[in-house]
């Protein structure tokens, strides 16, 4: 099977369906907030008038931005005034909804009350340039660089790369490191001297597992199901594979293994955290997996299930029709499963902080 008809990603559900489901990255998120705090304390800044720019590495519909963004401008508002010009650069690949992302700025928006703030967005990849050279000064990306850029080969029987072992591994892994590295490196050439940037992606437990096997697991029998009634066919099941690879915290720090340093990248600070799930704590107090079940089968909607039906002729095709078709019918076998056997997603966070040489 040729793997240029694998797609590493999608956005992410639209129509708000990210915002509203997406509580896991938005927790993990909030673990990283004191050292993106402490990141904006320790920068220095000139005292011209010159905007200063806040880049949002992997956007999506915005909701889980605006704590971190609202916290960096509060931070630079304290150190350099009011009247200083803050641009906020949402960055996401086209396919992104756009629209619920300026609908939710409009909103509920970080710039209610200061007009010298100026949200914007950009519809490209971060796998290249989105940026000019030594222009971002504050560089922030949550749960989007554990995405690759492309698939290097199919998974036999499963969609999920931690489901894959031997060469299938190796090659995931070699497409991680690279992607890694050419992330770090364009993030380099956008940041002035003296920014800094922060990365939090999904980690590896110490046993070698993510915490969301069960729930990747459950989608796959549900997926097989599917081909058993003819909803999808068994090619296009074949090429669905999700471009995730979860670092591990030795992969984030190798392109600063000897000095510390990486393409004039001062790597700052390196935090790993549990994420409790906090749907399971819920579960755990009500004893609801009806509940449950529903939260987590949409978060995995929200997430992955575009990326999943791209392998579908007739989503591919512009056919959105077959998309709702195709998630519902994965929603409801996975709600289904996760229902009869309810388990938490208890997930390791990686959190690094780089800072860009003067």
């Amino acid at each position: 099977m040729s793997n240029g008809s694998i797609y590493a990603t999608a956005a992410m559900e639209g129509r708000g369906a990210y915002n509203r489901h997406a509580r896991q990255p938005a927790e993990g998120a909030r673990l990283a907030l004191p050292l993106l705090e402490n990141a904006v304390r320790a920068m220095m800044f000139d005292t011209t008038n010159r905007p200063i720019v806040i880049a949002d590495y992997g956007s999506s519909e915005g909701k889980n931005s605006l704590a971190p963004i609202a916290l960096t401008i509060n931070l630079l508002r304290k150190r350099l005034g009011k009247d200083r010009p803050i641009f906020v650069y949402h960055i996401d690949r086209p396919s992104n909804d756009f629209n619920s992302l300026f609908e939710l700025l409009d909103s509920h928006s970080y710039v209610a009350d200061d007009h010298q703030v100026f949200p914007c967005a950009i519809g490209r990849s971060f796998y290249g340039n989105v940026l000019p050279p030594n222009s971002v000064d504050v560089g922030w990306s949550s749960y989007s660089a554990m995405w690759i850029s492309k698939i290097p080969v199919a998974i036999p029987d499963h969609f999920f790369v931690f489901a894959s072992k031997g060469g299938i591994r190796a090659e995931f892994d070699r497409q991680g490191a690279s992607d890694w590295k050419t992330f770090l490196s364009l993030r380099a050439a956008e940041m002035r001297p003296g920014g800094r940037l922060i990365v939090v992606v999904p980690g590896v437990h110490e046993d070698g597992t993510t915490g969301f096997e069960g729930i990747m697991d459950s989608a796959n029998d549900v997926l097989a199901e599917m081909v058993s009634e003819g909803a999808i066919t068994a090619d296009e099941r074949a090429r669905m594979v999700l471009g995730v690879w979860s670092r591990r915290r030795r992969e984030l720090i190798s392109p600063f293994d000897g000095d510390g340093q990486f393409n004039r990248l001062t790597l700052e600070h390196a935090d790993r955290s549990l994420l409790a799930d906090a749907w399971w704590h819920d579960y755990e107090r009500d004893g609801d997996c009806e509940a449950l079940a529903t939260k987590q089968a949409l978060f995995f909607r929200a997430v992955f299930a575009p990326t999943l039906s791209s392998a579908l002729t007739r989503v591919r095709a512009g056919d959105g029709e077959a998309f709702r078709i195709f998630a519902d019918r994965l929603e409801v076998g996975l709600r289904s499963r996760l229902k009869a056997e309810p388990a938490p997603l208890h997930s390791i966070v990686e959190t690094i902080v780089v800072a860009k040489q003067s």
